[in-house]
């Protein structure tokens, strides 16, 4: 765990420090595929003294295409059975430790929760098992991860302006929990940003891959020479994921970071195939690195993102490739099909 957070001491206390303020926003954690956000919130959880409790939402767990599957990511199964009131369910998470994984919830609340099908009584209970959590001395935080999963769930209605609305509840209305919003899919929360009118109620902290320094020290660490270190870098940029994956293929390293090009390749070149209107959009990055983001979603665009091919960074306002490896990829298989239409 300690190699996935190099050098990320900037993020943690900036984290912290806000974690230390009155709850007033909803904290969007953004950034590139596999940039280590899911990893930094659980270092922060670590990091918290004892006076704090972490709901830890992870929307990742199961597939999530009904109300029933929501619920039973936000209420614990591990819990059901050892809760027979509110008070028991405080008390259970009051010794649990820093972090709780989902909601422990008596078995009668939940069954009319289930069989009522409306997601408000879920909130309104939440609401008040974090009250009760916070009138017991613990400072309560709500953690999900890959919410944009439930984006298109409809529950009279779509789910996830429902949801916002109850995270606005917890934070600028009531001011009881910190809600951190955990994602790769920045067109989601783009979206939701806009159309939940978000503004003033929400902020986003970016999450991105290590510079060139960071990424060279972190190698030269592991006991990599300046020329190993720097043809990582030259394929992979900072992603830490492919920095800590190199560690196990360093004797041979050439070729595990050929191999991993050619896999990107023959990926963006499976989804470009018949579609001109995809290849174009990429052509745009023959020669840059990053071009405007001018807030209009199209459908090329969305579809590179879902396929973890681009990365839209809306508070910058550009749309880049996911990582070196991805631009490094988008150039060669360009070079497959030179006569794209402009």
């Amino acid at each position: 765990m300690k190699v996935i957070f190099f050098n990320r001491q900037h993020e943690l206390d900036k984290l912290i420090r806000l974690v230390f303020t009155e709850p007033n926003m909803i904290t969007f954690i953004y950034g590139p595929i596999n940039s280590g956000k899911t990893a930094l919130m659980m270092e922060l959880t670590r990091r918290l003294s004892d006076e704090y409790v972490a709901f830890y939402i992870n929307l990742r767990r199961t597939p999530v295409m009904s109300y029933d599957d929501f619920i039973d990511v936000l209420f614990s199964v591990e819990f059901r059975s050892k809760v027979k009131t509110l008070k028991e369910a405080v008390s259970l998470i009051l010794s649990a430790g820093k972090e709780v994984l989902g909601f422990p919830i008596p078995t009668p609340i939940l069954e009319g929760i289930i069989r009522e099908k409306k997601p408000k009584n879920a909130f309104a209970y939440i609401a008040t098992l974090i009250e009760e959590v916070k009138k017991a001395g613990k400072k309560p935080i709500l953690i999900l991860d890959e919410l944009q999963v439930i984006g298109d769930l409809k529950i009279n209605g779509p789910l996830i302006y429902e949801l916002f609305n109850f995270f606005v509840h917890l934070t600028k209305e009531r001011h009881l929990s910190h809600v951190f919003v955990v994602t790769s899919d920045s067109l989601f929360i783009d979206k939701v940003y806009n159309e939940a009118m978000l503004q003033g109620r929400a902020e986003y902290f970016l999450v991105d891959d290590f510079d060139r320094e960071t990424a060279v020290e972190f190698l030269k660490n592991q006991g990599f020479s300046i020329n190993e270190a720097e043809l990582v870098w030259e394929y992979f940029g900072g992603k830490p994921v492919y920095l800590v994956e190199s560690i196990k293929h360093k004797d041979e390293l050439k070729e595990w970071c050929e191999s991993q090009l050619r896999l990107r390749v023959q990926a963006v070149n499976a989804l470009i195939h018949g579609r001109k209107s995809l290849a174009r959009l990429l052509k745009e990055f023959q020669d840059k690195e990053e071009i405007p983001f001018n807030g209009v979603i199209s459908r090329p665009l969305r579809r590179l993102v879902k396929a973890n091919i681009l990365f839209v960074d809306p508070l910058k306002g550009v749309v880049r490739p996911q990582g070196k490896l991805e631009l490094l990829a988008i150039r060669k298989a360009l070079k497959l099909k030179p006569n794209v239409e402009t």
